[in-house]
């Protein structure tokens, strides 16, 4: 994508009439960052977050409904919001709740007591609920933030032109392994579909895993499909299909599991029973080659073995489409439509887009990027400088399937499709043909 040269066109651009959060343009978004260095039932854990009462600040306390279960990133988040209470004297009560209830169950959440400000994502998702009337207008924050780009502006901007979101933290997709073990054993990072099936059939020699798989989650798969997508169709290709203005029964798609099921005699066996964690632990200890999947990976390695930690980008499978495309998704927060404590959530959102919140979280967290191009960055490990080098060179960014569509058809079909297909790829026509029914009707709607 060109730079755009109007905030008219780069809107446009970026939500484009159909599709709204699919398309940022890596200049847009990122310029400046790389300088400055259907919902299921309500389970009774999310459902005592918050009361969902509108007011001011009669309390010196704010609450914060948070997805951030696993244990560094709530540790990393816990640094964040205490350093919010030593600046302000406000209290943050955080509400955590396992990662993939709370994004299963959002819809329920909002519509009954959320608290004050919520952990989200941009894109797709954002818009979504924003448009729906179920999120708290911030255009007020954002006017007394600085030094976010354009871009991230308006991956925070609902359909009405109102700010509903604060980035913080951003991170891309690509091939994790061990510096170590590519030397012990000779490896080179493959450039072609060709040579990664070259190295994945050297490591099974080896009797290595050649590629970690986890999809016990539902989501991780989503990744797969989408670096296949972006490579064998392209960009605009992808952001159309996401909008459902293209046929999941079209042979562009039949061609993307077709290279998949080429791929699964490389991938761990038994995805649907295992976690990221633990397949991420797979290649921590050098029992598995390679993972495709977010900077987030090092979570599951000690920081002793960071620095043997490397990637590469998906490589290119048709050279006129090329491997310029990825995954990066943005996670930020959201604030509820009627907060009990309005005055206090807006404070704590400022603060969370602030630099310094941005300066605390580098020191935190060598996991992920932070949003804010004022952040001092010179903190960052190889491993994140490097990342943020690829986002930057990225020529088209998406947001990671389910918050570039509809979250009722990312949560209710493409989930349990794709892993019916992991099951037995022999069935795709039929998983395609039912994809593309529900598409219809839910897009309809």
């Amino acid at each position: 994508m060109t730079r755009p040269q109007s905030e008219a066109d780069y809107l446009a651009r970026l939500v484009p009439p159909s599709v709204a959060g699919a398309a940022v343009g890596r200049r847009t978004l990122f310029k400046g960052v790389l300088g400055a260095g259907a919902a299921l039932a309500l389970p009774a854990a999310l459902a005592a977050c918050g009361d969902g009462s509108s007011g001011g600040s009669a309390t010196k306390t704010v609450s914060l409904g948070s997805n951030q279960s696993d244990a560094d990133p709530k540790a990393h988040l816990k640094i964040v919001t205490d350093a919010f209470t030593a600046a302000s004297g406000v209290t943050v009560k955080t509400n955590t709740v396992d990662h993939n209830t709370f994004q299963e169950n959002i819809n329920n959440y909002l519509q009954g007591k959320p608290d004050d400000v919520f952990t989200w994502f941009a894109g797709y998702r954002m818009r979504f609920f924003a448009a729906k009337g179920l999120a708290g207008d911030v255009s007020d924050v954002w006017s007394k933030l600085t030094g976010f780009t354009d871009g991230f502006k308006a991956a925070s901007t609902g359909d009405d032109g109102k700010q509903y979101f604060v980035p913080e933290t951003y991170y891309p997709w690509a091939i994790f392994y061990r510096k170590s073990v590519f030397a012990t054993k000779g490896y080179t990072v493959p450039k072609t579909l060709d040579e990664l099936t070259a190295l994945s059939r050297q490591m099974q020699a080896d009797q290595l895993v050649p590629i970690a798989f986890a999809d016990k989650d539902g989501w991780p798969a989503m990744g797969t499909f989408d670096v296949l997508n972006l490579r064998i169709n392209g960009y605009q290709y992808h952001v159309d299909l996401m909008a459902g203005k293209k046929n999941w029964t079209s042979p562009e798609v039949k061609k993307v599991f077709d290279a998949w099921t080429g791929l699964l005699p490389y991938h761990q066996s038994d995805a649907l029973g295992r976690t990221w964690q633990e397949a991420a632990q797979s290649l921590q200890q050098k029992k598995a080659g390679m993972y495709l999947l977010g900077l987030f990976v090092t979570q599951q390695f000690p920081t002793t073995d960071l620095d043997d930690v490397d990637f590469f980008t998906f490589p290119a499978i048709d050279s006129t489409i090329g491997a310029d495309a990825l995954d990066a998704p943005i996670d930020g927060y959201m604030m509820a439509k009627r907060p009990k404590e309005e005055k206090n959530a807006k404070a704590l959102l400022e603060y969370l887009g602030s630099k310094d919140a941005a300066n605390t979280r580098v020191k935190a967290d060598p996991t992920t990027l932070v949003a804010n191009s004022g952040a001092d960055t010179t903190g960052y490990t190889a491993l994140q400088k490097k990342a943020a080098e690829l986002v930057g060179s990225a020529k088209n960014i998406t947001q990671f399937l389910d918050r570039d569509t509809r979250p009722d058809f990312a949560a209710t079909v493409v989930i349990p499709s794709l892993q019916a297909f992991l099951k037995d790829p022999k069935s795709v026509d039929s998983v395609l043909s039912s994809m593309e029914s529900q598409k219809k009707s839910i897009f309809a709607s």
